[in-house]
């Protein structure tokens, strides 16, 4: 069977994202798919978001954030991140293989001279330094296979964006596993950037993968890609409500008062709201329920109730 390799155009997160569920779920052919996104923090299927992100941060950096269909961690991507995608028939027992697909990136950069290793549950290193995270989904006979490869990403962006500490959030959704992190652009100087390594990675592939042959999208598929993109992918209910229910516990400062707030969060609202140490704030505490925890939803609320001095990011 031959093996369509695409390099995506787009630098659109949300397109990308839906590219890759439209081809697994829709076609029988296999895809290899290299594409940049813009800066966006996308999350495994099962994870809650404001527990991996730094939401102050990516909310004052307009950085969208996006649930895709594979589980594993959180991860940042930008213009200098390449992402690699497999999308393969499957054997049934043996679909899960994250060693057989990260096999020939670990092989296409020991032609380019790097010796990278398969460490852990499903991260690439260069001299113990995380250089790619990988995940998975098993769609009938087929599997998705999807990674990162940290070229000459915003080192700054990507530590800011993602939540240091999380022990305000308590929850049984997939945590990130985080690790010290390097870019590859150091070891190929005579690259001059993540578009140049692309086209070197995909002639790579299509000279040493039996069946690889350069493809596009499909242009009949290109419309219910967009469909897809606008109604799951940049969809609040997908890329926020969707996963467990969690609780929000942290204590913060008001007005010189000591404040205890817990939140429960189910299905992306508010359900439970618990404010002490401040009367003011425990009065208004109800006014919560039913609120999307959210910032600017939140921010509404108080706004409203005409608490325009509080730090609207305690409650993250």
């Amino acid at each position: 069977m031959p093996l369509f390799c695409l390099a995506l155009q787009s630098h659109d997160p949300y397109f990308n994202l839906a590219v890759e569920e439209l081809l697994l779920k829709n076609k029988k052919e296999e895809y290899l798919i290299l594409g940049i996104n813009n800066p966006s923090v996308i999350i495994g299927k099962h994870q809650s978001p404001h527990r991996e992100i730094d939401t102050k941060f990516v909310t004052e950096h307009n950085i969208p954030v996006i649930r895709r269909i594979t589980g594993g961690g959180a991860v940042f991507h930008d213009m200098g991140n390449l992402n690699f995608t497999f999308i393969r028939q499957c054997e049934p027992g043996k679909q899960v293989d994250f060693r057989r697909y990260t096999e020939p990136v670990i092989e296409f950069l020991s032609y380019m001279g790097v010796e990278a290793k398969f460490e852990g549950k499903n991260d690439l290193k260069v001299n113990g330094l995380k250089i790619s995270g990988n995940a998975e989904h098993v769609h009938r006979n087929r599997v998705i296979h999807h990674g990162t490869l940290l070229f000459n990403s915003s080192m700054e962006m990507l530590k800011s964006s993602l939540r240091k500490d999380t022990s305000c959030y308590k929850t049984r959704a997939v945590e990130s596993n985080p690790s010290s992190v390097s870019n590859l652009n150091g070891f190929f100087p005579g690259i001059k950037d993540v578009f140049e390594f692309r086209e070197i990675m995909m002639n790579y592939f299509l000279n040493t993968i039996p069946g690889a042959e350069r493809s596009g999208i499909p242009d009949g598929d290109l419309n219910g890609i967009s469909v897809l993109a606008d109604s799951k992918y940049r969809s609040w209910e997908w890329n926020w409500a969707y996963g467990p229910e969690y609780q929000f516990i942290k204590q913060f400062d008001y007005q010189e008062d000591s404040v205890v707030c817990r939140l429960t969060v189910k299905e992306g609202v508010i359900c439970d709201s618990f404010l002490e140490g401040n009367n003011r704030l425990a009065v208004i505490s109800e006014k919560l329920i039913g609120c999307r925890h959210m910032v600017y939803d939140i921010k509404d609320v108080f706004r409203k109730e005409n608490l325009t001095d509080l730090d609207i990011f305690d409650f993250f």
